[in-house]
């Protein structure tokens, strides 16, 4: 089973995140110049999973330890400010906003 692929939630409640903050903070832009789809190609084999739930997204794992290594966080910290940012949430992918990694539905 390859990496989760986004998938719509339906909810029309849930307003996309891009509609909720400024285009032009520099990770938007950052995560805008970024080839995704070549990255996850890429780092797609080393995203399997044989068994068990399906793997995490490529990007979501690189985002993620971008974040991490740009503002020198432990993995715990990574994933609260995460959690908190929604700049971060649009640069690892999200499209409405998470309370938690956890809850990102992916197919």
């Amino acid at each position: 089973m390859g990496p989760k692929t986004a998938v719509s939630d339906g909810d029309l409640f849930r307003h996309p995140l891009r509609e909720q903050i400024n285009l032009k903070h520099p990770l938007v832009h950052l995560a805008d110049l970024i080839s995704w789809d070549r990255l996850s190609a890429s780092m797609s084999e080393c995203f399997v999973s044989r068994k068990g739930r399906p793997a995490t997204s490529p990007r979501l794992i690189a985002g993620l330890l971008y974040l991490q290594h740009a503002f020198d966080l432990s993995d715990e910290e990574v994933v609260w400010q995460w959690v908190e940012n929604p700049y971060w949430q649009v640069f690892t992918g999200e499209t409405i906003c998470r309370p938690n990694l956890r809850s990102t539905r992916r197919a």
